[in-house]
This record gives structure tokens, sequence and C-alpha cells, in this order.
């Protein structure tokens, strides 16, 4: 079994995170991903302060299938730098893990 990940990356829009977050799963990127927000970020952008409403879409994959998806991910998103932060899962349920790796990297949905 490969290392499972999760996947953070950010959009300014609910309904580009939901497409997002559906495409990945349907083209097997990912075994599921969550779309949660709004949250307000602030960030240094072009030499000064911004602030935006964003949506987190936390995704779950294996790390053998991490740089497919953070291309997939730079390809999908709008931004010109899109956030994409992958965090090892050191433990959890093993079947859920299990589950993680036997999905993602399947066959597309239809």
């Amino acid at each position: 079994m490969t290392q499972v990940l999760q996947v953070t990356t950010t959009l300014d829009d609910r309904a580009a995170a939901e497409r997002l977050a559906r495409t990945l799963v349907e083209e097997r990127f990912a075994a599921c991903a969550q779309v949660a927000g709004p949250v307000t970020s602030a960030y240094w952008w072009k030499h000064k302060v911004t602030t935006a409403t964003e949506w987190y879409c936390h995704i779950k994959t294996t790390k053998d299938h991490f740089p497919a998806l953070r291309e997939r991910i730079v390809a999908l998103h709008s931004a010109e730098v899109p956030e994409i932060i992958a965090l090892p899962v050191f433990g959890g349920h093993a079947e859920y893990l299990q589950w993680v790796n036997d999905e993602v990297g399947g066959e597309p949905a239809p």
C-alpha cells in the first residue's frame, strides 16, 4: 500500500471548487474530495497584501499519484499560482486508507 496524502487547494468560487473536486474524483486522480468554506484569506500578492474569499478543496490521493494530480490541478485551476499543498497521512483507519489506495488510478468514470 502506498502512502495516502491529503492535498489542499483553494479556489475563489464555490462552483469552481465543486467542479474541480468532482473532476479529480471522476478522472481517478483522487478517491474523494471535499469542498469547505467560505474562508477569508489574507496573503501577499504582487507586492501588496490582498484579501479574498476562498473555498478549500481537500483531496485524498496517494503519493504515487500526486505528481499527476498536481499537474491536473494546475491545468484546471484559474489562479496564476494555485495553492497546492500535500500532507502525508501518518495514521488513520486502515480500511479507509486501503480504500483510498484502491480507488485512485482506476478506470475513469464513464
